[in-house]
C-alpha cells in the first residue's frame, strides 16, 4: 500500500476558518445498497480537527441529478448531480445491483460514462464492493491491482482480464485508486483513507465514534466459504491477543504455536483459516501499525520506535515501511507530525 500526502486541501481561507475540508462525492447509482451508500458520510463525517471543524465535506450525487431507486425499495434524493464529481477531491462509488451487464464486461450507461469523464485528473477514485465494476468498465483499473467481493472475483476476472484482482484482501490502496471488498470492508477502507490522510489518531477517533474496530486483522480470505473449523479444536484468538502484548519481543512461529498449544503445522493452518494470512504476515502488519502509532504520537527516536515495535533496528523498520507503504519512518513522521524535529538517525 502507498502512503500519500494528507488529503486536506492546502488552500487557506481566513485564519479563523482554517483549511477547507477535503471534498468527497459519493456517486449513487440505481440499485445501490443503502448500507454501502451511507458508509462514506458516516465515517468521514466523524472526522473533526482540533477546533471541531469537519475535515471532510461529503456529498451524495447521481450521474444525472435525478433520484435513484435503492435495492431496498426506496428512493434516494441526491444533493447534487455530476457537477459534484468534477468539483471533488475524492470520488467514491458504492456498488450497484441494477447493472448486470457490467458482470459480462458490458458498457456503462451513457450518463454514467459522461459523469465519470468529467472527473478532474488527479482526483482520488474509490470503490466499495462491486463499485469496482464501474471503475473497471470505465477502463480505470486496467493494469492495476484491485479487489472486490470474493464471491464476484471469478466473474470479475472474466469480464475485466486486464485488472489484477486480489480477492483475499479487505482493500487495495494503489495510490490514487483504492478498492474494497464487500459491505463492511468499505468501512475498513474509509478508516484507512483517514489514517493515510490524517494519521492513526484521527482514524482511531472516527472508529470509536462509529463503534467499529480501527483495524481488522487479516483479509477477506477468512470469510471465503469453506468448511467451518472444528469448534473442538483450540483457536488462535488468545495467542493473537498475547502476541499484541509482546510485539516488542522476538516472537518466533514456534513460540506462537507453543502458546496456542498446537503443533507448528496445526497452528499455521488454523491461523490462516481464522485470519486469512500467515502468522508471520499478521505479525509484521501488527508491528507496522504499532510503529506508525509511535511515530505519530511520540517523540521517540526511530531506533527506539523500531525496537518497541519488534523490528530490532531502524534499518529493518525502514525496509518494512518502504515495502508496505512506500515511505520511510522519517518521512512518515514528517507527514503526520510536521512540527517535530527530524531525527538525524532516521
Amino acid at each position: 500500500m502507498s502512503t500519500a500526502r494528507p488529503a486536506t486541501k492546502s488552500t487557506q481561507g481566513p485564519a479563523s476558518e482554517g483549511p477547507s475540508p477535503h471534498r468527497i462525492a459519493v456517486l449513487a447509482l440505481p440499485g445501490v445498497p443503502p448500507f454501502e451508500l451511507g458508509i462514506p458520510s458516516r465515517v468521514f463525517g466523524s472526522v473533526l480537527d482540533a477546533e471541531g471543524r469537519p475535515l471532510y465535506d461529503v456529498t451524495v450525487c447521481t450521474a444525472d441529478g435525478a433520484p435513484v431507486l435503492t435495492d431496498a425499495g426506496f428512493t434516494v434524493q441526491p444533493a447534487a448531480g455530476p457537477e459534484a464529481l468534477a468539483a471533488s477531491d475524492t470520488v467514491i462509488i458504492p456498488p450497484t445491483h441494477a447493472m448486470p451487464e457490467l458482470g459480462r464486461g458490458g458498457p456503462l450507461p451513457a450518463e454514467v460514462t459522461a459523469a465519470i469523464a468529467g472527473i478532474r485528473p488527479g482526483t482520488r477514485l474509490v470503490s466499495i464492493c462491486s463499485g469496482s465494476y464501474v471503475l473497471a468498465a470505465a477502463g480505470l483499473l486496467d493494469g492495476r491491482p484491485a479487489t472486490t467481493h470474493w464471491q464476484l472475483a471469478p466473474e470479475f476476472r472474466r469480464a475485466y482480464p486486464y485488472v489484477k484482482v486480489d480477492e483475499e484482501v479487505l482493500f487495495v490502496d494503489d495510490g490514487d485508486v483504492l478498492t474494497s471488498a464487500g459491505v463492511a470492508a468499505g468501512v475498513d477502507l474509509c478508516l484507512h483513507m483517514i489514517r493515510r490522510d490524517h494519521g492513526a489518531a484521527a482514524a482511531n477517533r472516527a472508529a470509536r465514534v462509529c463503534v467499529v474496530p480501527p483495524w481488522r486483522d487479516g483479509g477477506q480470505a477468512q470469510y471465503i466459504d469453506r468448511p467451518v473449523p472444528d469448534p473442538a479444536v483450540a483457536g488462535t484468538t488468545a495467542t493473537r491477543a498475547w502476541a499484541l502484548e509482546h510485539l516488542g519481543e522476538p516472537l518466533s512461529l514456534a513460540q506462537l504455536a507453543e502458546h496456542a498449544r498446537m503443533s507448528l503445522r496445526s497452528f499455521t493452518r488454523r491461523f490462516r483459516d481464522e485470519v486469512g494470512m500467515t502468522p508471520v504476515q499478521w505479525l509484521t502488519a501488527q508491528r507496522l501499525e504499532l510503529a506508525k502509532q509511535l511515530l505519530e504520537t511520540t517523540d521517540l527516536p526511530i531506533d527506539l520506535v523500531a525496537h518497541r515495535a519488534g523490528f530490532g533496528s531502524a534499518n529493518s523498520l525502514r525496509t518494512h515501511m518502504r515495502t508496505a507503504f512506500g515511505i520511510s519512518p522519517a518521512a512518515y513522521r514528517r507527514t503526520f507530525k510536521p512540527d517535530d524535529p527530524v531525527d538525524a538517525r532516521s
